[in-house]
């Protein structure tokens, strides 16, 4: 994986025959409600279940050099952030989340300056939970807002108010817990220009120190997305904005926040500076991570030279997973490498340094890109400075397109 510091700011270089640390992520796919625009692996379960989970997933972190092993990955020991996601992991009880920390601890050397996250939806986070994720070193977390207009969150399934979040927010704080990431979605139902200012003013005024922004995915693997397809009113489908609507409600998420110093660094993601989330640029730069859980992904150094890295992914159906299916590997060559510093370095604001690329892949290897290059700068997706490409305002937008001009033939991008 590409060697990175953990600023956002850092290059991108490729593999050598120095270890970094790792990330762990963990999924914990248990919610108190299923959102309607939901398309992740999760849903909601009987608590009867999370004990069975938690024993699966302490398991798994506790073998996981064993796993390394069998998928041809190295491993460090060393961990340098921490990612609990969801589903919502704080519905599990605090006894639970500590074991699921304690496994880590105990397989792996987490640092003293470790970043941890725990993913949150508002309104849960009442006193015993939050005693119980700082006794579990959390000093990040990520609350699943996705708008501050009452009615929109009610019409996808989300169960908190606005003063719901603006409380939370407060007890964080007051708990030590200031590091916060609110996530957004543009595209709700009944979203308008003037409802989504009123959410990113809303959002500015709490003082996050970091903000995601997401455009609804309109697509078969969830309730809302296979209402739009079918043309339907269930999910109040028949309110959620054109896609014309949805990008100009990102530009000027874009805008706002950027003019109010917190700074777009990735497609989806924006921060104040020193704020950028650690974790999720293990992804965009290529570090290596280790998942855990259901639908969980893992990214490692290859022990062998037929390839470059191995990523391998967990089941993405509970019952499976808990059951033992075994994780399923994917062999990363190094054209695939190649494939793989564009269309994850191009999603971060930075770019992707030509001058690296050719120093890691051969400049042969570039060459042969420089027509694709030039043809999206042409189109208006890529921009250059120096050695350096990144995309453009419109580039985000069509980042797909992008993304699909760096690839093979019959490739698709990572999930």
């Amino acid at each position: 994986m590409e060697k990175v510091e953990c600023g956002a700011g850092a290059p991108a270089r490729g593999w050598d025959n120095q270890m970094v640390a790792l990330g762990i992520y963990i999924s914990v796919p248990f919610c108190k409600t299923k959102c309607s625009y939901c398309n992740f692996a999760s849903d909601v379960f009987s608590r009867v279940v999370f004990e069975r989970y938690v024993d699966r997933v302490c398991a798994a972190v506790i073998h996981s050099p064993q796993l390394a092993n069998e998928m041809g990955g190295q491993i460090e020991r060393e961990v340098d952030s921490i990612y609990l996601g969801g589903g919502t992991p704080t519905v599990l009880e605090a006894g639970q989340l500590r074991r699921i920390f304690d496994a880590v601890r105990i397989q792996f050397s987490v640092r003293a300056d470790a970043e941890v996250t725990v993913e949150c939806a508002p309104g849960i986070l009442g006193p015993e939970v939050l005693e119980g994720l700082l006794r579990c070193g959390v000093n990040r977390v990520s609350l699943g807002v996705q708008s501050f207009v009452d009615a929109e969150a009610a019409a996808v399934g989300r169960l908190h108010k606005r003063a719901t979040v603006l409380d939370d927010i407060a007890r964080l704080r007051a708990a030590g817990l200031a590091n916060i990431n609110i996530d957004l979605i543009a595209g709700l139902p009944h979203q308008t220009a003037e409802s989504w200012q009123e959410s990113l003013a809303e959002t500015l005024a709490t003082g996050a120190s970091h903000v995601s922004v997401y455009m609804l995915e309109v697509d078969e693997d969830s309730r809302l997305g296979r209402e739009v397809i079918a043309g339907g009113t269930r999910y109040h489908a028949h309110f959620v904005p054109d896609e014309e609507a949805t990008a100009d409600f990102y530009l000027a998420a874009c805008e706002s926040l950027g003019a109010n110093g917190i700074a777009q660094y990735e497609i989806s993601n924006f921060a104040r500076p020193g704020s950028e989330s650690r974790h999720n640029l293990k992804y965009w730069t290529r570090q290596p991570y280790l998942g855990f859980g259901v639908d969980a992904h893992s990214m490692l150094k290859s022990a062998t030279p037929e390839a470059e890295a191995v990523r391998f992914a967990t089941a993405d159906v509970l019952e499976k997973y808990v059951a033992g299916s075994p994780a399923q590997k994917t062999a990363v060559s190094t054209a695939n490498a190649l494939e793989e510093r564009f269309f994850l370095g191009l999603r971060l604001n930075r770019g992707v340094d030509l001058s690296e690329v050719a120093a890691d892949f051969g400049r042969s290897a570039l060459d042969n890109l420089f027509a694709a290059i030039n043809q999206l700068i042409g189109d208006g997706l890529l921009q250059r400075d120096g050695d350096r490409i990144s995309l453009t305002p419109r580039g985000r937008l069509l980042s797909n397109e992008v993304f699909q001009a760096f690839l093979a033939p019959g490739v698709t991008t990572l999930p």
